[in-house]
């Protein structure tokens, strides 16, 4: 942990009726990414099957391993007292990243081993195109709110969002060099970067690590 996150993490918390803002903030803002993903998840796996794109699956995967983020800091957050619970929602958001980099990795190898190029797929390029422009709006928002308010699991559910906005980079780009190039390893090699950062994250949140 930086020395600017020490300092940040030391300095005097909110009051009560602040404390009470950002948690609802925090809720508002973990029911927003469980809908989104969970549409998200339905709009990949669906376009995904029909263009036999694994990197479109692997993506709506990701939606279902963010939801689990979103759901165990909704299920903290739901108690009187949501310190208590921090530490079991810490668990369950590493438990996510880890299965989105086990999942990820073996799609990515599994894919580049096949070497069948996906079909061009429009509703795949489009979805990635709003993720990208909508997971770092709500992965900095509960960032802002959770560091305010001190708290561990909140600023781990952002990093799970903003890895999210990562993959959506990487999968535009993925069906766009395919559909452009015929490039359609570029994908699957960009998604194994990926589930190395999902694995660091996944080690951070395990072990509390995530700046208040």
């Amino acid at each position: 942990m930086s020395a600017d996150c020490c300092a940040s993490c030391a300095r005097p918390g909110p009051d009560v009726a602040r404390r009470a803002v950002l948690s609802r903030r925090v809720r508002w803002l973990v029911a927003g990414t469980i809908s989104y993903n969970v549409v998200e998840a339905v709009v990949a796996i669906a376009a995904g099957s029909v263009a036999s794109s694994a990197a479109l699956v692997a993506f709506g995967l990701d939606s279902v391993a963010e939801v689990l983020s979103a759901v165990a800091v909704a299920w903290q957050f739901a108690a009187a007292d949501p310190e208590r619970r921090e530490r079991v929602a810490l668990r369950l958001i590493g438990v996510s990243f880890f299965l989105l980099a086990a999942y990820v990795t073996g799609d990515a190898v599994w894919s580049l081993l096949q070497g069948t190029a996906p079909e061009h797929s429009t509703a795949g390029i489009v979805l990635a195109g709003v993720s990208l422009a909508v997971m770092p709006v709500l992965s900095g928002a509960q960032r802002r709110a959770g560091r305010e308010l001190g708290s561990v699991s909140a600023v781990a559910d952002s990093k799970q969002t903003l890895l999210c906005t990562y993959l959506s980079g990487v999968l535009l780009g993925g069906l766009l060099l395919n559909t452009l190039f015929g490039w359609y390893w570029a994908d699957p090699v960009a998604a194994l970067v990926i589930a190395v950062v999902a694995v660091r994250e996944g080690r951070e949140a395990w072990r509390g690590e995530h700046c208040c």
